[in-house]
This record gives C-alpha cells, structure tokens and sequence, in this order.
C-alpha cells in the first residue's frame, strides 16, 4: 500500500508539472503572439502601462557647454525661441523667455504659454524640468530630460518627455522639433 501511495504521488507531481508547463507555455506564446492579459496581482491596482512617452536624439554642431547654455540662459533661448515655428504662428507677444538658472526655479517660454520648474541642472551635463503648457488642467505637469552627450564638434541631446495627458504626444513630439531642435540648429549655424 505505502508502494502505491508513492506512485500516485509520483503520478500527481508529473500531472503537476506538466500542467504548470502548458500554462507557463501559453503565457509564452500569448505574449508571442502579441496578446495580453492582467497578471492577477496586479489587479485593482490602478498601474497603467499604456502611457506616451516621447524620445528623441538630436544632434547639435555645437559643445555640450554651448547647448547646454542655450537652453538655461534666458538671453540666448529668446534668440532660439524666436526663431521657431511657434513664434512665427501663435500670438504670443513680446514677452521674453525667463529662465530660471537655479535647481527649483522657474521658466516661462514661448509668451508664457510653456511653464514649469528646474527639478535638476547639472551644468553642460544634464536638464531636468517639471513642464507644462498652458492649455494643460491646472496642476497637471510632464517631465522632460535633456541628457548632453559629448560627440567630438558635435553634441547629441538624449531627450526623454513623459507623463504628459493622454492625447497630446503627437503635437508634443512635431514640437519640440519644430519650436526646440530646428530653431536650436538655426540659432548654432548663426552663431558660426
């Protein structure tokens, strides 16, 4: 009896294992196949994994120094700002670029209409912003990064947006190209 007791728990585990290994074998290829499904233990939690996220690496023929100043110095980014696609089609007025140059200080771009606050400035290295455009409910704020990378004559900025509302990645991403990169090339190629 003790024999046949061993054997069928030799035969439960097998059935056991094998069961565990289609289960594991159907996440597999589910997640293959592209499907998706919750994980139980995330149930209820309120985690969203389907927010926008914008990156971008443009290249600059100009330092990390030069760049970095282009766009924490409230002088040079006005020249910048001017010479964007914003500038030239919203009613922006005159009002200037402020920028704070202070970890926790403020900025005000493009007539006030772009926001927010230096969360961390690592001179000629890095830029972090709490930013918001104007248009935004109140208290709703993204953050950007701005990561300077050193290619020879050349800097690449490795630029990460995320946390902006849902719906609003495509018009954030053609701007930051046509109001941030292409006016910043302009404004490089002029200071030549």
């Amino acid at each position: 009896m003790r024999e046949e007791t061993t054997m069928d728990e030799r035969v439960k585990d097998r059935l056991w294992a094998t069961r565990r290994q289609v289960i594991l074998g159907f996440a597999a290829a589910s997640s293959l196949a592209g499907c998706t499904f919750k994980a139980w233990a995330t149930e209820g939690s309120g985690l969203s994994r389907s927010a926008e996220a914008i990156t971008q690496e443009p290249i600059f023929q100009a330092s990390r120094k030069r760049v970095y100043e282009a766009l924490t110095d409230a002088l040079q980014f006005d020249k910048v700002m001017r010479l964007s696609a914003a500038m030239r089609s919203m009613a922006t007025g005159t009002k200037r670029a402020e920028i704070s140059g202070d970890p926790g200080g403020t900025f005000s771009l493009f007539g006030g209409y772009l926001s927010g606050r230096q969360i961390e400035l690592v001179p000629n290295e890095r830029i972090v912003q709490a930013w918001r455009a104007e248009s935004w409910k109140p208290g709703d704020y993204s953050i950007v990064r701005f990561e300077l990378i050193e290619q020879g004559a050349t800097t690449k900025i490795e630029f990460d947006h995320r946390g902006f509302p849902d719906g609003t990645g495509d018009h954030l991403a053609g701007g930051w190209k046509e109001n941030y990169w292409e006016p910043l090339t302009k404004y490089f190629e002029m200071q030549k």
